[in-house]
């Protein structure tokens, strides 16, 4: 079976979408998925081309056994909407941005992350990059839960 393939998008790729890239990378570990899901993350920008994460990213991530110090932030390419089968969008503007660029055909894989979230009652992770600390640990919380709802709904499809 061709693994299941997952990109996570945010604005410039160093907060919100690389944070759900190490948590999805780390809660498939766990699970013994490796093998079954491709994982990666992109940026509706290129903002921030080969950077790391952003350092209050990484801490906060860490502080949960998250590590994100080896991701480095792209832009989305044409070719992610034909490589992946769920592109998960942070917030309607990533949304509406990943929709312009992405072939008819394709639409169907563009969705909102937090559409997964099975406890927060929100259609966006909000973008904590101008923000206080607060807004990482949010980012986090907004992003396990739609991770766990995520692989939940996957599971008996990669268990088959």
């Amino acid at each position: 079976m061709k693994p299941y393939s997952i990109l996570f998008v945010c604005t410039g790729n160093i907060c919100r979408s690389p944070t759900a890239e190490g948590v999805m990378l780390k809660k498939v570990r766990e699970r013994g998925w490796s093998d079954l899901l491709v994982i990666d993350s992109a940026g509706t920008h290129g903002y921030h081309v080969d950077a790391p994460p952003d350092d209050r990213s990484q801490r906060h991530a860490a502080r949960r056994g998250y590590d994100l110090s080896g991701l480095r932030a792209r832009r989305v390419l044409q070719e992610d909407f034909t490589r992946f089968d769920a592109i998960l969008a942070m917030d309607q503007e990533n949304l509406e941005f990943l929709a312009a660029m992405c072939p008819p055909t394709h639409r169907g894989k563009l969705e909102l992350m937090m559409r997964h979230a099975p406890r927060h009652r929100t259609e966006i992770v909000p973008d904590p990059y101008y923000g206080g600390p607060d807004g990482f640990d949010e980012v986090l919380d907004y992003i396990e839960d739609a991770c766990e709802g995520l692989l939940a709904a996957l599971a008996a499809r990669l268990q088959k």
